[in-house]
């Protein structure tokens, strides 16, 4: 791939045990196994998404850094109290109030990835009800200044933050990423392609489920298995933005049955990078039972 970037293909999230979506036996082989030594053998980066339910302890972080290898990089969802008010005043009864105390219990979370040298970026995904106004971009700033250790990656997903043209100078000056999807859209959706706003540029493919967007469950949601010309759609987007930035993150999050995995396989070998092909039992396993479905 002709391209300047240093390119960091994975997956949102590499533990899915339970459920219909479950990864075991489509992607992880029967038996006990560490699975994330097993996935880092096949990618060089990961979303960490269950810091956006609680900062994770140092302790996990620290065994995740020593489990993988030198090179590998994580990118780290922010905790859901920064970003979804809603959502954890549901989850926990209360206010999503910010203090410096959440702050620095969420930096604490970060520093065996910084000891390591393992910390790639710092992902704040808003909702979709989250629009462009003057207290949005305040909060962002915020964000931004409060956690200084990695570049901040922002999910914008309201048509209010592309419709403004000054939100690329906002972003630009203060070196904030503008994340790049892929997701169903509605009238309300972001833009489909957005400026590159930093030296770091962040790709999260969500899948085209539009039918179970909005019903569906935190599974279901992400039944889609993005098809070869598809891939090559992405490839060519990736492949494009990678020639203005220093380092690009690509991660599927079409988390069902192991589709992301799959489909990350599939983006590498698009881009011509190097990849570590899934074991022929377990891609068997994936054709069999979506034979079946």
């Amino acid at each position: 791939m002709p391209s300047e970037a240093d390119i960091y293909i994975g997956t949102s999230g590499w533990s899915y045990p339970k459920g219909e979506g479950t990864w075991k036996g489509y992607f992880y082989p029967a038996g006990k196994i560490n699975e994330l030594e097993y996935y880092s053998q096949f990618f060089n980066t990961v979303e960490i998404n269950s810091s956006f339910y609680r900062p994770p302890a140092t302790a996990y972080v620290d065994n995740w850094a020593r489990r993988t290898p030198e090179g590998f990089l994580f990118a780290v969802k922010l905790w859901q109290k920064f970003t979804h008010p809603k959502m954890y005043k549901e989850a926990y009864g209360e206010e999503a109030v910010i203090s410096q105390r959440d702050v620095d219990e969420f930096n604490r979370s970060l520093e065996p990835l910084v000891k390591h040298g393992k910390l790639g970026a710092l992902l704040a995904q808003f909702p979709p009800s989250f629009k462009n106004d003057g207290y949005s971009q305040q909060l962002i700033d915020a964000i931004n200044k409060a956690f200084p250790t990695c570049p901040l990656a922002v999910e914008l997903r309201h048509r209010s933050w592309s419709d403004d043209d000054a939100i690329e100078k906002f972003l630009r000056e203060n070196k904030i990423t503008w994340v790049q999807i892929d997701e169903p859209k509605f009238q309300s959706s972001v833009a489909s392609e957005v400026p590159v706003t930093a030296d770091t540029a962040y790709f999260r493919f969500h899948g085209r489920n539009a039918k179970d967007w909005w019903t569906g469950d935190s599974e279901t949601r992400y039944r889609y298995l993005y098809s070869p010309e598809e891939i090559t759609g992405l490839a060519e987007r990736v492949k494009a933005t990678g020639e203005k930035v220093k380092t690009l993150f690509a991660f599927l999050n079409n988390h069902w049955q192991a589709y992301a995995p799959r489909n990350a396989n599939d983006l590498k070998k698009s881009l011509q990078l190097p990849f570590q092909k899934i074991p022929v039992n377990l891609e068997f396993s994936v054709e069999k039972r979506e034979a079946d479905e």
